[in-house]
């Protein structure tokens, strides 16, 4: 169905298995869907192909047939070792089966590694997520992704197993992340944008020292799109000019396709002050600096933006001046506080907005 609104063959150039549910497929059905799409498309002579995994189903079939299909990449979402935390959030899985995965990829020919970690997490304490840390340390993946946890159980069902009073406090969360934080920097890994950290042998780090950094839906990347299709129940579209999301059932979905629909159910074309204002915000999340002069789109929302730029400017995160913003090395902790006021749909949405979580 994308392949007839395409004008010639899709070329390929980078492609991401997500959701931690890949390997609940046998290994042949993945060759199956795989071979499938690379049917009917070009592979771009730089292609990239990597796979989330859960180290508790994922084999050395699971490996070697996806690294047969040109993936080089893998993903594990370990957020915690700590037995009392796995168990409330119903994230079952052993050090000895993430070390058992990560050599076999390593064995096979894996080149990059990446390891999910969360902080702010039901039962989570200061100790158990530096003994998990300490864990990850005797593995030294390439990336570590480590995100906020987000409480938003009127999206995910299962977060109702507990209530914000098993959640760390604010002060609590923060000392969290810095305790990561610190912890990463220690074992040799470079702080990448928002969230995510890298050896300097990988190539996110490459890219940041390059300026080559982009980041998308699924987080950073070294290769630069404007084009993304998002296959897949709940997946986001991105065209550059509009985002659109596929619906969140599997019934609906599989119903859509069948008539012959694309199973899309949201979506927002961006506007001339969209588009500059996601430039702004890129630019801060993959570069740490942005600028606005004449030639610029300028309107009101952007001058309103710069205005609230002051407040981080004061608290030393930022060096403000009239035509530019760069982000200073404390402000890097703060992105997503920095790149707010550039968000005028937030700005005016803001009595009637749930935010999904808390930044900072």
């Amino acid at each position: 169905m994308y392949r007839n609104l395409f004008a010639e063959k899709p070329v390929i150039r980078e492609l991401h298995l997500g959701g931690g549910t890949p390997t609940f497929f046998s290994a042949d059905h993945l060759k199956v869907l795989i071979d499938s799409i690379f049917m009917h498309s070009i592979l771009h002579p730089d292609a990239e192909f990597g796979f989330e995994a859960h180290p508790a189903n994922t084999t050395t079939e699971h490996l070697q047939m996806l690294y047969d299909l040109g993936f080089r990449r893998l993903s594990l979402g370990i957020q915690d070792f700590d037995p009392e935390v796995q168990l409330i959030i119903n994230r079952a899985q052993s050090f000895k089966q993430v070390k058992t995965v990560t050599n076999q990829a390593r064995k096979i020919g894996y080149t990059s590694i990446n390891f999910d970690l969360i902080y702010g997490l039901p039962l989570q304490t200061s100790i158990g997520l530096a003994n998990t840390i300490q864990l990850v340390s005797e593995l030294m993946p390439d990336r570590i992704a480590f995100y906020s946890y987000a409480h938003v159980p009127w999206i995910k069902p299962g977060q109702r197993k507990f209530t914000e009073n098993d959640l760390p406090d604010i002060y609590a969360k923060r000392h969290l992340y810095e305790l990561g934080r610190k912890m990463f920097t220690d074992m040799g890994y470079q702080e990448i944008g928002m969230d995510h950290f890298a050896l300097a042998t990988d190539s996110l780090y490459k890219a940041e020292q390059n300026g080559a950094l982009h980041r998308i839906f699924m987080g950073y990347t070294h290769q630069y799109t404007q084009l993304l299709v998002g296959l897949g129940v709940s997946a986001i579209n991105d065209s550059w000019y509009g985002f659109a999301q596929n619906v969140k059932s599997v019934e609906e979905y599989i119903q859509l396709v069948n008539d012959d629909r694309l199973p899309v159910f949201r979506g927002h074309s961006l506007t001339e002050e969209d588009l500059v204002i996601r430039r702004h915000i890129l630019n801060i999340m993959c570069n740490g600096a942005t600028s606005w002069n004449h030639h610029s789109h300028q309107s009101e929302s952007l001058l309103q933006s710069i205005e609230r730029l002051q407040v981080s400017a004061d608290d030393g995160l930022i060096e403000l001046n009239s035509w530019s913003l760069k982000v200073t090395p404390l402000g890097k902790r703060f992105l997503r506080n920095i790149c707010m006021p550039f968000d005028a749909r937030l700005w005016a949405d803001k009595p009637l907005t749930q935010l999904f979580s808390m930044a900072g």
